[in-house]
């Protein structure tokens, strides 16, 4: 057995060369002045969050002090501070900084408050599923086994769950995975995307109406909490939910019980919330977008999806995965029907960034099996949409294109919002010299949303 050195942070240890669990070195952060002196948070998790709001793990009462204001990551290399535009910064001394390693003894000015970084004698063990598969999740790398672990503990629980992740980095999937290791497997998982709801029906698809409580209201109809009751309701997109329907929600969550549109009768419904976003809801809590309580009833557990250009090392399996899906899908009367990758071709599909993530993956794939020349798929195959067609600022005229590909309406949709924010960013920042402060007022966005807007892009270097 062999270990990773490394004086941080995070160190994997390998059995045959596979990674078999992580480790985490122990540490605390300590208040040394303000009005939380005193406050010590032990860090036991990969990632901690310092502000004033309640969501954060360590809580500062220092009005000086933003709602999530900083987060440490531990990492390989050690313990990373990163600010996260705070209104009145972080420092080292009387330096002003963006994020820094961190060094035991270290002390940090956050706000107004002083923070000290110690490091402590010994280890969190971090457990790895054995698996390279959970349910439809498939992955072998360590950061994706890290979460199957989670999963696979948290599954059987009644523990409400957010999932967060870029567009197609497969949250349905967490959410549908969560179901069936659950004990409400054999009962209803009703799926709501709360982005594609218009405004003035949402509380009705959500809660119900009964028959007469609005124009056009001809029946009773039961939304989608009563529907899902005895099982588990995934709410995607939960970051685009009104303001005006957070409270609601929130009640919901509280109590299980809901009212319907023009009803006045309280019903009991007995669901497990998964909830997803591809947004900060952190960011929004901040900015006032979203409500502080509902955050922290929202992410009891939370499973953050990285990006698929940060797990590189899963691309093979994942094709294989979906090859293997086609096959079976398209020719069921003939299992010797299968296809395999160039060994060129599968180099490019693991060396290009996906920036639509696994489910343009898929689609590429399936594509490329679809019209390919033999069971040998090759670069030419294989070549993803976004690379043979240069993008538009917006592609409104490609809508026949989207309807060929039988490209879901709703990744139809985040193709041109996608386009259009990384043109728009560009333009933006171009006029303004690339000044983040300048565009970030002309735009009506926090610096930090631009920033990582921009750094998703690839707009400007992050």
């Amino acid at each position: 057995m062999s270990e990773s050195e490394s004086q941080s942070g995070l160190t994997t240890v390998f059995v045959d060369a596979k990674a078999t669990k992580r480790r985490l070195k122990k540490a605390k952060l300590t208040v040394l002045d303000g009005p939380s002196a005193g406050q010590e948070l032990e860090i036991d998790k990969e990632l901690v969050t310092i502000g004033r709001s309640l969501i954060c793990d360590l809580v500062l009462g220092d009005k000086a002090v933003s709602g999530t204001h900083c987060e440490l990551i531990a990492k390989e290399k050690g313990f990373l501070l990163k600010d996260l535009d705070s209104t009145n910064g972080t420092k080292i001394g009387e330096l002003h900084i963006r994020e820094i390693w961190l060094r035991p003894g270290t002390v940090v000015t956050i706000g107004k408050t002083r923070v000290k970084f110690e490091s402590l004698e010994g280890e969190v063990e971090i457990d790895l599923s054995q698996d390279d598969r959970y349910f439809d999740l498939v992955g072998r790398s360590v950061r994706m086994r890290e979460i199957f672990a989670v999963l696979q503990k948290i599954a059987p629980t009644e523990l409400t769950v957010l999932v967060r992740g870029e567009t197609g980095t497969g949250k349905e999937l967490v959410a549908r995975a969560i179901h069936r290791g659950s004990q409400r497997q054999d009962k209803p998982l009703v799926v709501q995307d709360c982005s594609a709801i218009p405004s003035n029906l949402i509380e009705s698809t959500l809660f119900g109406h009964e028959r007469g409580s609005f124009t056009g209201a001809t029946d009773r109809h039961r939304g989608s909490f009563e529907q899902a009751n005895g099982g588990t309701i995934f709410l995607d997109e939960i970051g685009e939910l009104e303001m005006s329907l957070q409270p609601k929600l929130l009640r919901v969550l509280e109590n299980r019980e809901i009212k319907r549109v023009g009803g006045d009768k309280v019903i009991p419904v007995d669901v497990r919330v998964v909830a997803a976003t591809n947004r900060d809801l952190r960011q929004m809590v901040n900015e006032g977008t979203f409500r502080e309580d509902l955050y922290y009833r929202l992410s009891v557990v939370q499973v953050e999806l990285p990006p698929l250009r940060e797990r590189s090392e899963d691309v093979p399996l994942l094709v294989e995965a979906f090859l293997e899906e086609f096959s079976r899908r398209n020719f069921p009367d003939d299992p010797s029907k299968l296809f395999t990758v160039a060994r060129d071709a599968m180099a490019k599909l693991k060396s290009y960034p996906w920036p639509g993530n696994i489910r343009e993956l898929k689609n590429t794939v399936e594509r490329g099996a679809s019209l390919g020349d033999g069971p040998e798929l090759t670069v030419r195959d294989l070549m993803p949409t976004s690379q043979k067609t240069p993008a538009q600022p917006l592609p409104g005229g490609n809508a026949e294109q989207f309807v060929e590909d039988e490209v879901p309406f709703k990744e139809a949709k985040q193709k041109v919002l996608d386009t259009f924010e990384a043109a728009y960013l560009k333009a933006l920042l171009d006029k303004h010299g690339h000044n983040v402060t300048r565009s970030a007022q002309a735009a009506g966005l926090t610096r930090y949303h631009l920033r990582e807007l921009a750094k998703r892009y690839g707009v400007r270097d992050g």
